[in-house]
C-alpha cells in the first residue's frame, strides 16, 4: 500500500510511504525502480512491513511490487492489495496514484434517492468504446430519457480484458481498460455536470479466482465458500485489519471519487458474526463523507433475504442502508407476462401474489417458499421507512445474465408485453431502475462473459456454468462459452433503433414523465390502493391527482371496472366514465373523476 496524508475527510496528493499489511510474511522486500529494499515491522500496528521513506518516496506514476518470504522461498513479485492502478493487469506490478483531479462539480450538491430513476450499465459493453469515455457520451442521452442517476457494475480490475466485474481483485483500483481511475473521475464529473448521479457497484462477499494474490500477504479469507469463491474474513482472527481494507476502499470511492453511493453485491453471502454488522460500518462511513461534503450519499444493498434489517434503522436493529434491491416485483411480472415457472420463479406467477407484493413489498414475511421448501422472510413496515427505499426493476444484469442464453425479456416478449412489465414498475411506489437496452427493447442478448488468464480458470467456469444451468432444465448447447470473444461482443448494446424500438423508447420515456408528474414516489403505502383478479390488477393513488394504473396480464381481453379520463396507453383500450376494456397485456394510466 501507498498511504496517504488523511486530513478531514479524504486523500491528499502527497504520498508518505510504501506499506503493506503481511502478517503471514516472515520478510518483505518491495520491488521499485529497479531495485530491492527490505521492509521493516511497524511495531505500532501488528502485520504491517514498512520502508523509510528515506530510502525511497513514492511518487505517482512509479511502478513498484512486494516479494514475501514465508521462512522457506521468497514469492514471485506479488501487486499490493491495496494498489491503486494495475496498467499490465491483475498479474503486474502496481502503480502509484495521486488523488489529483481538477474537479469542476463544485456546484453539485447530490440526490437523495426518493424520486430518482437509476440506469444500471455494464461500461464494456454500454458502447462500441467500451471505457468511461464512451459512457460520458451518452450523458446527454440518458439524461433525454429521463434517467437520474447511473449505477455502473464493478469497475475493479479482472483477470483479462471481458468480465462482468464481479471477479475483481483490487478493491481500491480501476479497470485500466475503461479508462482507470482518472476514467473514472471523468464520468463522475461529467454525470454531476450534468445533473446526474453516479453509484458504483461493489463486491465486498468475494475475491475473483484471477490474480488474488492476496491471501499470501494475510488472512483475507477464512474457511467456507461462497457460490462465487472464498468466505471473505469479517468475523475471524485478522479480521479488523479485512474490515478496515473495505472500509478504506468505501470511503475512497464516496469521497476521493465523488461517488454518490455503492451498490453491495450479496449482502446475504457475507460471513459477518460479529455485534457490529461491516453493512452497519459502511453506512457509517457514508454518514461521515455525506455531513463533511454536505453531499448526500447512498448505500444499497442486495439480499434475497426478505430481511427488513437491511433497511431499518439502528434503533430498532437494523444496519440503516438506504435501499435494498427487491427481486420480488421483477419475480411477479416476469412470470406473470412470461408464464416461466422454473426454479425460484415457483413461488410467484399469479396477479394476487404480485397484488400482496405491491402492498407489503416481501413476498415472504416468515411464510412458506416452495423453492425454499421452508419458511422464509419477515414483514417490513414500508410505512415506516418508505416505499420508495426499494428498489424494483423489470430486469437485471442478474436477471438477464442468469438465463442460459443470455436473452433479454426483449428477445421473447411483444413491445406490448414489455412496456407493460415497465408500466408497473414505474408506476409503484417503489424507485425503480432500468437495466441499458431495455429502455428501446434491446436485441443484443447480455450473457455471462470473463477472460480469465488461466485457461483452467476458463474451462471450469465453462463447464460449472453448463451443469448448473442443465441442473436448471436448460438445455446445455444454448449455453454460449463464457470465454469466447463473442460472447462478450453479442452483449454490446446496437444503438441503431428500428421503429418498434422507437415505440417502445417513446413509452419509456412517457412512463418515467409521468411518473414525476404525479409523484408515485410515495412516503406512506396507506396513499395507495391496489384491487385485482385473476387477470387484471389496478393500482391507484387518490392524492394529489387520483389517478389508476390498470393493467391486463392475460392474452385476451379484459373489462376492468375503473374509468376516468386516459392519460397513457401504449395500447388502445376503450374507457368509460366507469369501465376500462384492456386490450391482451394492455395497460391504462387514467385520472378519475373527484
Amino acid at each position: 500500500m501507498v498511504a496517504f496524508d488523511v486530513t478531514t475527510v479524504g486523500f491528499m496528493a502527497s504520498v508518505e510511504m510504501f506499506e503493506v499489511w503481511a502478517p503471514f510474511a516472515h520478510d518483505v522486500r518491495l520491488l521499485v525502480d529497479g531495485a530491492e529494499h527490505l521492509m521493516s515491522r511497524d511495531d505500532t500496528r501488528t502485520g504491517w512491513w514498512v520502508l523509510d521513506p528515506a530510502v525511497v518516496t513514492p511518487r505517482d506514476g512509479q511502478r513498484y511490487a512486494f516479494r514475501l518470504f514465508d521462512g522457506t522461498d521468497w514469492s514471485k513479485p506479488l501487486p499490493d492489495p491495496r494498489s491503486r492502478a494495475q496498467p499490465d493487469g491483475v498479474h503486474g506490478t502496481s502503480q502509484v496514484v495521486g488523488a489529483d483531479f481538477d474537479w469542476t462539480d463544485e456546484s453539485w450538491s447530490g440526490l437523495h434517492l426518493r424520486g430518482q430513476l437509476i440506469y444500471e450499465l455494464h461500461v464494456g459493453t454500454f458502447t462500441d468504446a467500451g471505457t468511461f469515455e464512451g459512457v460520458v457520451d451518452k450523458l446527454d442521452y440518458l439524461l433525454g430519457l429521463g434517467v437520474t442517476t447511473i449505477e455502473l457494475m464493478p469497475v475493479q480490475p479482472f483477470g483479462g480484458m471481458r468480465n462482468w466485474g464481479y471477479d475483481g481483485v483490487e478493491w481500491f483500483a480501476v479497470q485500466d481498460s475503461y479508462g482507470g481511475p482518472k476514467g473514472l473521475k471523468k464520468l463522475v464529473d461529467a454525470a454531476h455536470n450534468k445533473g446526474i448521479a453516479v453509484i458504483l457497484d461493489v463486491v465486498y462477499n468475494h475475491f475473483g479466482p484471477d490474480g488474488n494474490y492476496n491471501g499470501s500477504f494475510g488472512p483475507y479469507t477464512t474457511a467456507g465458500h461462497t457460490d462465487w469463491g472464498d468466505v471473505v474474513n469479517l468475523s475471524g482472527p485478522g479480521s479488523d485489519e479485512v474490515r478496515a481494507y473495505i472500509l478504506d476502499a468505501v470511503r475512497q470511492w464516496l469521497d476521493e471519487f465523488h461517488l454518490d453511493g455503492l451498490r453491495l453485491d450479496a449482502v446475504h453471502a457475507y460471513d459477518d458474526r460479529r455485534a457490529f454488522s461491516i453493512m452497519e460500518e459502511i453506512r457509517r462511513v457514508s454518514d461521515s463523507v455525506a455531513e463533511a461534503t454536505g453531499v448526500p450519499r447512498t448505500i444499497i444493498g442486495e439480499t434475497d433475504q426478505n430481511d427488513p434489517r437491511i433497511v431499518n434503522d439502528e434503533s430498532v436493529g437494523g444496519y440503516g442502508l438506504s435501499a435494498q434491491w427487491l427481486d420480488d416485483v421483477h419475480h411477479c411480472v416476469h412470470t406473470l407476462v412470461s408464464g416461466e415457472r422454473q426454479a425460484y420463479y415457483v413461488d410467484f406467477g399469479t396477479v394476487d401474489i404480485l397484488a400482496d407484493t405491491l402492498r407489503y413489498a416481501y413476498r415472504f414475511r416468515d411464510t412458506w417458499s416452495e423453492y425454499r421448501r421452508r419458511t422464509h422472510g419477515r414483514p417490513l413496515d414500508l410505512d415506516a421507512i418508505g416505499p420508495w427505499r426499494m428498489i424494483t426493476y423489470t430486469t437485471t444484469h442478474d436477471q438477464t445474465g442468469n438465463r442460459a442464453a443470455g436473452d433479454r425479456p426483449s428477445q421473447y416478449l411483444s413491445p406490448a408485453q414489455q412496456v407493460l412489465k415497465a408500466a408497473v414498475v414505474l408506476c409503484s411506489p417503489f424507485t425503480p431502475m432500468l437495466f441499458m437496452g431495455e429502455e428501446f427493447g434491446a436485441r443484443t442478448p447480455f450473457p455471462f462473459f470473463c477472460s480469465h488468464t488461466d485457461e483452467e480458470l476458463n474451462r471450469l467456469t465453462r463447464e460449472g456454468r453448463f451443469h448448473e444451468f442443465a441442473r436448471l432444465g436448460w438445455d446445455p448447447e444454448d449455453v454460449p462459452d463464457p470465454s469466447a470473444p463473442a460472447t462478450f461482443e453479442s452483449a454490446r448494446l446496437k444503438w441503431e433503433f428500428d421503429r418498434d424500438q422507437d415505440e417502445i423508447f417513446e413509452a419509456y420515456q412517457a412512463l418515467i414523465g409521468l411518473r414525476e408528474r404525479y409523484g408515485f414516489a410515495r412516503d406512506d403505502l396507506r396513499e395507495m390502493t391496489v384491487d385485482n383478479s385473476e387477470t387484471w390488477l389496478t393500482m391507484s393513488y387518490d392524492s394529489p391527482v387520483p389517478v389508476v394504473l390498470a393493467c391486463n396480464f392475460s392474452d385476451a381481453p379484459v373489462t376492468v371496472p375503473v374509468g376516468g379520463e386516459l392519460v397513457y396507453s401504449f395500447t388502445n383500450p376503450q374507457v368509460t366514465a366507469d369501465s376500462t376494456t384492456l386490450e391482451p397485456w394492455g395497460f391504462a394510466l387514467l385520472e378519475r373523476a373527484v
